[in-house]
């Protein structure tokens, strides 16, 4: 099996304006980004500095919350292809996928791009900035989008190739240290389901996977075990746990990941929830239907990894494992249900048959073989 070991290159710097000194920042740059970031960290670094001549496009002055087809249409029929050389994409998940489209050739339409009606051609550089402990996709080949589904609703779709893998990842904690809770505590659960999801992968796992992933969940449960013991962990933890999402996107970027973003794809795709906060609200459902059916097979290290992390030990601990990490969960974010996001529940039918016409990449990495009758549990349960 032929794996991807570090396609780009990994730097990391302490802050923002160590990053744009070394790496030159100036005309025929394009600096992707939000309004937060913007405001709290970039604008006053560029200011009065060779670097203020790049050209800075914020997401939300063309749309808010996921990609949609309609916000990266605006955004390219807002800049020139030609005026510009190299991307810097700086925020979350948002970000990384729109800046991945950026570097391409641009396409007729989004929607041809995403259903691979045109080919994927890569022709300009990027630097992928993470500003949240969550997607990895500084590190990944994935771009995910909502899109028309060409019978009046929208699905979300991910575009997956090689060419959109940053040509280099860069870490910054003081972006993460700047970051109000609720994105912190929902981008970190999601790099959490990354690595699992990427670690318990049945056919896709590597030499790779592996290590990062566990890498990564070890990390994280450390930081939810001191959390419980009074830290701050968003200061205190902030470079342990960029590094960690970066690990959990370089296990993805070998394995993949499961049914949990397979099951969340249709709900945020119809509304508009953020992914980590739809990942979320299937994580402890999916994990408690796969500790129930394969309890013996590799979940079990993830189990063991549980116990070492929080200090418990013997049958008991082991057999209150999911509890235990759960508790920890619940403490750094409150889970929500599918309803509280104004799902209906006649949506569980129509999202069921959405995943099995187009997530399929996604049901076939799961941890145990997934039919409709285990999708629609997964998504009563957590409704």
């Amino acid at each position: 099996m032929r794996e991807i070991i570090m396609k780009p290159d990994l730097y990391k710097f302490e802050t923002f304006k160590e990053f744009t000194e070394e790496f030159g920042l100036g005309k025929g740059d394009l600096i992707l980004t939000t309004r937060p970031v913007y405001d709290n960290v970039i604008k006053q670094t560029l200011e009065g500095t060779d670097a203020a001549q790049a050209l800075c496009v914020i997401q939300e002055d063309y749309g808010k919350g996921e990609p949609t087809e309609d916000m990266i249409g605006k955004i390219f029929d807002a800049v020139s292809y030609d005026s510009y050389d190299r991307v810097i994409a700086i925020g979350g998940g948002t970000i990384m996928d729109i800046g991945k489209l950026l570097v391409l050739k641009r396409p007729s339409t989004i929607n041809d791009l995403f259903f691979k009606r045109e080919p994927i051609l890569r022709e300009k550089k990027l630097i992928a900035i993470p500003t949240t402990c969550g997607t990895g996709s500084e590190v990944t080949k994935t771009s995910v989008a909502i899109v028309n589904d060409g019978m009046g609703g929208t699905t979300k779709l991910g575009l997956l190739d090689e060419d959109l893998i940053a040509d280099t990842a860069v870490l910054i904690p003081e972006f993460i240290k700047s970051l109000p809770h609720q994105p912190f505590a929902e981008s970190l659960i999601d790099a959490l389901i990354h690595a699992v999801e990427s670690y318990l992968s049945p056919d896709k796992a590597t030499m790779t996977s592996d290590l990062f992933g566990e890498g990564a969940i070890k990390a994280i449960l450390r930081a939810l075990k001191a959390m419980q013991d009074g830290c701050d962990i968003k200061n205190e933890y902030a470079g342990e746990l960029l590094t960690a999402a970066c690990y959990a996107g370089i296990a993805f970027l070998q394995a993949g990941c499961g049914i949990i973003h397979g099951v969340s794809y249709p709900m945020s795709g119809k509304y508009f929830v953020t992914h980590g906060a739809a990942n979320y609200v299937f994580f402890e459902s999916a994990m408690r239907m796969y500790n129930e059916t394969d309890p013996e097979g590799k979940i079990a290290q993830l189990r063991k990894m549980i116990c070492e992390a929080f200090g418990t030990a013997g049958a008991d601990a082991d057999a209150k494992a999911f509890d235990t990490l759960f508790d920890a969960v619940t403490q750094l974010l409150p889970p929500k249900k599918m309803h509280e996001y104004g799902v209906k529940e006649e949506d569980i039918d129509l999202f069921t048959e959405s995943v099995f016409a187009n997530q399929m990449r996604l049901v076939d990495n799961a941890y145990i073989k997934m039919t409709p009758e285990l999708v629609r549990r997964l998504y009563v349960e957590s409704y």
